[in-house]
């Protein structure tokens, strides 16, 4: 490890695992330290296929699998400065009490950990599972007001949070819609998830591209057929297409691949509530947050309440195109936010000895929680990593457990919902 104060370019490394997530620590890690990183990749059961790593921005034979169990050292090994967690809170929470654990060495690397997306569920629990992470990054100004608060309801240091728009955002300046024509649906895997109202937005779009022929429409799809998603999707939109009955209008089409490609065609995005509403209204594109199956928590489309971006389908056919209030959307971080505060404060703790880790949950204050959760990610109760014949026997277990969740998804899943939809 590279002593502190000597503020070269830091070495920095990315710890991710499904898709989104990798695009979100690759794309912060690059704002540090571009085209100089070192990529771990969590075994799990939801591993990103090659194509999704390549369209994260990095080439997978320079992906190396890590395991929690087995960061620190791997860490130390490669001297790393910064270390970008892109994981979900649980698994940041192992991370912190291993190093907490088991770091000894005189310096050890700056732990940063955010989110990928729009916060709009389990605000509490996801923060004080981050908390101990030398950085914690709110993806807008109210965000960060919220985690400053909880922070400091705990006592813990609220300068932890550093306020930093989400990092995808950079590739289109604020306001810069471009020409597109299209009506573009963005998909979610788990929201709606009834089959039925995944049906009906089929229908909706269909309907759509009939009413206007004019206009290209477009269904968004997250990933390819077969690929593994941060969420699973249990009835992809690709299969209910297929299934509709009747000729498809030739302006439908079901797009995968890049968000940004996609708004580069459209005139107005319409989802339930996906972060590429963020992006859109980032751009200036009329953005539609659908109410057709309400308002709900269940949703996350209350996330966007006061944005003056709500409509149904009825009103998207009447020609409505909602445009966000600037207001909320400046406060929501999605037009106005400067960046590099999270490279002012990394450079600043650069220069300074680093307090050992110290996360809010420990073995006193939550014992049973606590337990479960390093149970879940290979750890022992005191985190340490477990036994090398246990280990080498997880690692064998995660590979086969990885090939019989892919092949129930794939086909014993949906081989189950049909006969129960018989």
């Amino acid at each position: 490890m590279r002593q502190a104060g000597l503020l070269d370019a830091p070495r920095v490394a990315v710890l991710a695992d499904t898709d989104s997530r990798w695009k979100w620590a690759l794309a912060t890690a690059n704002s540090l330290s571009p085209g100089s990183l070192r990529c771990y990749l969590r075994p799990g059961p939801q591993l990103p296929s090659e194509r999704q790593l390549r369209e994260s921005g990095v080439d997978p034979a320079d992906v190396t699998e890590v395991s929690l169990g087995d960061l620190v050292d791997v860490v130390a090994a490669d001297e790393c400065d910064v270390v970008i967690l892109g994981l979900g809170g649980d698994a940041v929470q192992a991370v912190l009490q291993s190093f907490a654990a088991r770091w000894t060495g005189p310096s050890r690397p700056i732990l940063v950990a955010g989110y990928v997306g729009i916060v709009y569920e389990r605000l509490v629990e996801g923060l004080y599972q981050r908390a101990g992470a030398d950085v914690v990054i709110a993806n807008s100004p109210a965000d960060a007001r919220s985690f400053a608060d909880l922070l400091t309801a705990i006592g813990f240091d609220p300068s932890a949070v550093v306020t930093e728009p989400l990092p995808f955002l950079a590739e289109a300046s604020p306001g810069a819609a471009a020409e597109g024509t299209a009506l573009t649906f963005a998909a979610q895997p788990e929201v709606p998830s009834r089959k039925e109202d995944r049906r009906y937005l089929v229908s909706r779009l269909i309907e759509h591209a009939r009413r206007h022929p004019e206009r290209p429409v477009l269904l968004k799809v997250r990933g390819l057929a077969g690929e593994s998603l941060t969420h699973p999707e249990p009835y992809p939109y690709q299969r209910l297409v297929q299934q509709f009955g009747g000729e498809l209008p030739a302006n439908f089409e079901v797009v995968a691949g890049s968000m940004s490609d996609a708004l580069d065609r459209t005139a107005v995005l319409v989802t339930v509530s996906s972060t590429a509403a963020a992006e859109s209204i980032h751009r200036g594109i009329p953005t539609a947050i659908l109410t057709d199956f309400g308002v709900r928590e269940g949703l996350g489309n209350h996330f966007f309440a006061g944005s003056g971006c709500y409509a149904s389908f009825d009103e998207l056919d009447e020609g409505v195109r909602p445009t966000a209030d600037r207001e909320w959307a400046a406060a929501h971080g999605l037009v106005a936010m400067q960046r590099g505060a999270l490279a002012e404060r990394i450079a600043a703790l650069r220069s300074t000895e680093l307090p050992a880790v110290s996360p809010y949950f420990s073995r006193r204050r939550s014992p049973v929680y606590l337990g479960r959760m390093l149970s879940d990610h290979g750890l022992d109760s005191q985190a340490r990593p477990l036994h090398d014949g246990s280990r080498r026997r997880g690692r064998f277990a995660s590979a086969v457990a990885r090939r019989l969740y892919r092949a129930g998804a794939a086909i014993v899943a949906p081989a189950l919902r049909r006969l129960g939809e018989g």
